[in-house]
């Protein structure tokens, strides 16, 4: 991988991950691009372009393990600890009833066992969905087909919502659903990307239209309604599928281009990088962060902190005044607490 590669992929896990934070606080960092149109599908497209077609299928499972599953039940483990630390303080457990079921199987079905790390159930799935584009690798069709098959996919994925509700099924609407997005990213890094160039101002500009043109579809036109043009990828609910569909490429695309066009000038901000190598601990540490937040502004103006419980855990405080605060502030604190770890881990292998 050249260093070129690695820190445009930072960039691009930087943006992806400021989308994500951005949405869980209703707000969105890209205009006209609402971030449940395409956050999490983005992640899907940086795993494809990442993906290694040399692994065996053994060592892509060893590799993903160590990298995705490990860390995952690691912070399941840690948050299980202050889930019922702090239930008593606030009134609430937040989570679904404690036993073996819950704890190792849920998270290959919803990824919500856990309210505090709940945004972490792309995980999993995220795991299952390699696996089972690594399994299609091994047929041997021509490149366009293929391409098309996993189109089918997403589409025919898009229009299973109805079947969502059945936990059994979710993970492979799903997983169904982002696999062509895998092969995008997979075939923008091994066919498109420093060979043709898809940034030029014509196309730009066709993009930026048709995403105008799909905000007529739009039903939420005011913040208090939603973020518009979304789907719920989590729950498996798409409500339009070509839309779900478009509004991924869309999605996609501008962050791709807002990388190639910051890049240059931004290349050497630390800070940023540091946002794309700590997108795991910024997604499993948000929520926290934005709790701690929430109950201490409660603390300070002396309302009761059982204010919060009949709300779910995004609920945060006063969003009209505090959402960029809330924003800078959990970025900042969930980088460099994913730093802190990361140094927790080398002397600990170090020793």
């Amino acid at each position: 991988m050249t260093e070129c590669f690695s820190n445009k992929i930072n960039f691009l896990k930087a943006l992806a991950m400021l989308v994500v934070v951005s949405g869980h606080l209703e707000f969105s960092i890209i205009p006209m691009f609402p971030p449940y149109s395409f956050q999490v599908i983005l992640f899907f497209f940086i795993a494809g372009m990442l993906f290694n077609e040399k692994y065996s299928f053994g060592e892509l499972i060893k590799r993903r393990i160590k990298t995705l599953i490990i860390p995952y039940f690691l912070y399941e483990i840690i948050y299980l600890g202050i889930t019922l630390a702090i239930a008593p303080v606030v009134g609430k457990f937040w989570g679904m009833p404690i036993n073996l079921y819950n704890e190792i199987v849920i998270p290959f079905l919803t990824g919500h066992q856990l309210d505090l790390i709940s945004p972490l159930w792309f995980v999993p799935c995220l795991f299952i969905t390699l696996m089972i584009y690594k399994i299609f690798s091994y047929i041997k069709i021509n490149s366009a087909i293929r391409f098309g098959i996993y189109l089918i996919f997403a589409f025919v994925a898009a229009n299973c919502d109805r079947y969502s509700d059945n936990i059994l099924i979710l993970p492979f609407i799903r997983s169904f659903f982002a696999i062509f997005f895998v092969h995008l990213g997979f075939i923008y890094k091994n066919k498109i990307e420093d060979k043709i160039n898809i940034f030029n101002p014509k196309l730009v500009y066709s993009v930026i239209t048709l995403q105008g043109i799909l905000w007529l579809f739009n039903t939420d036109f005011s913040p208090l309604d939603g973020i518009g043009l979304h789907y719920l990828l989590v729950w498996g609910k798409f409500f339009n599928p070509w839309l779900a569909i478009c509004t991924s490429l869309t999605g996609i695309y501008i962050t791709l281009f807002i990388v190639e066009v910051i890049y240059p000038y931004l290349k050497n901000w630390t800070f940023l990088h540091k946002i794309g190598q700590n997108s795991y601990h910024i997604m499993a540490n948000h929520l926290l962060v934005f709790n701690i937040i929430t109950y201490t502004l409660l603390y300070l103006k002396g309302i009761p902190f059982d204010i919060k419980n009949t709300s779910d855990i995004y609920w945060f405080y006063c969003p009209i005044k505090t959402t960029y605060f809330y924003f800078v502030v959990g970025i900042i604190t969930t980088v460099y607490l994913g730093e802190l770890l990361k140094y927790v881990k080398r002397k600990i292998v170090h020793k």
